[in-house]
């Protein structure tokens, strides 16, 4: 039997992977490969902070794989190129892969798959990302869904696959393996290392992202409907990294949450368990509408919002403050520290700072999904298309426009003792409670005793709320009159 290359990318997982199951099945020997090719990404080569993760991510793919008698060939260049050149070196008759979503991916796929099928290699792509393959899930009328309600009731009405197991033997290795290169020679980590945080906050692999699933199934998932809008918490599953690299995958997920449900395959939707996989959902929700609508990284979905007349920005100095977490508004600069921080930010807050930017500063969603792409370590392409433009409103099942929602508010609501913002904007840790979210209403004596003095240790808001919300609203309005809508 000829030898099978297993082409790694986000799958970075032994078990529930079909395609390392397909490659073993075959019952020959196995090479698995990772090709670095951020050009066959298109427009959006992977971020600085998802560059760190992947670099972690790869080191314990290996470790993983010599543990069963086997390792990671590590290469770079054109993925197609690459792979024409490794089944020469290994003669492998077959070339099996796990199938990714974004635009760019799907057209390398099909080159790939119509020049090795062409010159009579095998080929193999599998589903190991997704519940359901976008376009298996249609609506009444053939076409895809675009509000999520529906399209998850329809989800919930079709039966999962189990995860796929992978014995517990050695996977067959070639009789020689290939040149590889190391992962430090691909560069991922930065420069200046500025990482420490990232370090501190996660642990990259399958292994870790299997704990803290279980984890958070065992411990956390009954409180979630109520824990998961408190980011002072820690009431959320932060499994987001490990399944956008497919270190643990949708179906693992929802198989730790049917044992959890005691196997009762019945998830209330307001309860834990349902409300945790409508998440699950809302990521399967992003996938589909990127693949039926894939200009939507750059285009909105709504059209009339092509032509919204975002606000000018000299110098950028409105959109640098929101990078920085320098707006004056706490639980806005918290959520925003938090991501540079630790790579990661509260899905509550995310809301939060993304209404801030594209409603009180009137700055195009793109900036911010630019932002988030480069800073987080979750960063994807679908999810962060689907936030961003539900947060300005322009996209599938989104928050109106005129929905604003007011920071200080926010910050009372869903951060009530003030432990998220003393967390993260440390030079307020100081003020009691009652201004922890709004300290330019607090006397001067008080700042004083907290060792605050705002322009100096905590800018004022570089806006005002209620004549920001004025002019968001004015701008809708003139866009829609402007667009006959």
């Amino acid at each position: 039997m000829t030898p099978a290359i297993v082409w790694f990318r986000q799958d970075l997982r032994l078990q529930d992977n079909p395609a390392l199951a397909g490659a073993v099945k075959r019952g020959g020997p196995v090479v698995p490969a990772f090709i670095w090719d951020p050009a066959g990404d298109g427009d959006w080569p992977m971020g600085a902070a998802s560059r760190w993760w992947l670099h972690h991510s790869l080191v314990s793919l290996d470790e993983s794989l010599r543990a069963r008698g086997s390792r990671l060939t590590i290469l770079q260049g054109d993925s197609l190129k690459v792979l024409r050149g490794l089944a020469k070196e290994t003669g492998a008759g077959a070339v099996h892969w796990n199938t990714r979503y974004e635009p760019s991916a799907r057209a390398r796929d099909a080159r790939v798959r119509a020049v090795l099928s062409g010159e009579g290699i095998e080929t193999a792509d599998h589903n190991s990302a997704l519940l359901f393959e976008p376009d298996s899930v249609r609506n009444k009328q053939g076409g895809p869904y675009q509000v999520f309600t529906p399209f998850w009731r329809h989800c919930l009405s079709l039966s999962v696959e189990a995860p796929v197991r992978l014995g517990s033997g050695a996977i067959k290795a070639p009789l020689k393996w290939p040149p590889s290169k190391g992962v430090g020679t691909l560069r991922l980590l930065p420069k200046v290392r500025w990482d420490g945080g990232l370090a501190r906050s996660w642990t990259p692999g399958e292994k870790a992202g299997a704990l803290r699933l279980r984890r958070f199934a065992a411990q956390a998932m009954e409180h979630y409907a109520a824990g998961r809008d408190r980011p002072g918490q820690d009431g959320t599953s932060m499994i987001s990294p490990w399944l956008h690299f497919g270190e643990i995958g949708p179906r693992q997920v929802w198989a730790a949450v049917e044992s959890a449900s005691k196997g009762s395959g019945i998830f209330p939707p307001g309860k834990g368990a349902g409300v945790f996989l409508s998440e699950i959902g809302w990521r399967e929700f992003a996938h589909h509408l990127l693949f039926h609508f894939p200009a939507t990284p750059k285009v909105p979905l709504r059209a009339g919002f092509g032509r919204f007349p975002w606000a000018p920005d000299p110098g950028r100095r409105h959109l640098r403050a929101w990078q920085k977490g320098l707006t004056g508004y706490p639980v806005v600069d918290a959520g925003m520290r938090q991501l540079w921080e630790t790579g990661w930010m509260h899905n509550r807050v995310r809301m939060v700072v993304a209404s801030f930017l594209v409603k009180h500063l009137r700055l195009d969603w793109k900036n911010g999904a630019e932002w988030f792409w480069n800073t987080l370590v979750d960063a994807d392409l679908a999810n962060n298309t689907l936030g961003w433009q539900w947060s300005a409103g322009c996209g599938a099942d989104a928050a109106p426009y005129f929905r604003i929602f007011a920071p200080v508010r926010q910050g009372e609501r869903f951060d009530p003792q003030g432990a998220y913002v003393r967390r993260w904007v440390p030079e307020l840790a100081k003020l009691p409670l009652e201004f922890i979210h709004h300290p330019w209403d607090a006397s001067e004596e008080l700042l004083k005793s907290a060792g605050v003095r705002l322009g100096t240790d905590y800018p004022r808001p570089i806006v005002d709320h209620a004549k920001a919300r004025a002019a968001a609203l004015d701008a809708f309005r003139r866009m829609k009159s402007f667009s006959g809508a």
